[in-house]
């Protein structure tokens, strides 16, 4: 149950990240993620496609159909340098909440 509350409030976060390494098609984010993470995070198309389509509707990422090698066409997901700031920020708050979180575990004092 915690895990899939964490996952929910990470998604969007997880997939920008991955894509600003390069542009990637839906099931090589799936891939990539899974390999990544050590199995932890597995995305199914119910999860991947709408977290994909809230941030091309944000404008942090863009899709373009291509032609992949086989000679089908794939949907790959590109970055925006609108979502080039959105994941600095996320990254930066990201930080700080992990770092918050790990002293109040670890019951530590600033």
């Amino acid at each position: 149950m915690y895990k899939r509350e964490l996952l929910k409030g990470s998604t969007e976060t997880l997939l920008l990240s991955l894509l600003a390494r390069e542009p990637m098609y839906g099931y090589r984010l799936v891939k990539d993620m899974n390999r990544l993470s050590g199995g932890y995070f597995r995305f199914k198309e119910g999860t991947l496609y709408p977290a994909l389509h809230r941030l091309e509707k944000e404008g942090l990422v863009d899709g373009r159909w291509q032609p992949a090698r086989s000679g089908q066409q794939r949907r790959y997901y590109f970055i925006t340098g609108q979502g080039q700031r959105a994941l600095e920020a996320r990254q930066n708050e990201w930080r700080r909440f992990s770092r918050a979180v790990d002293r109040v575990i670890r019951m530590e004092t600033v």
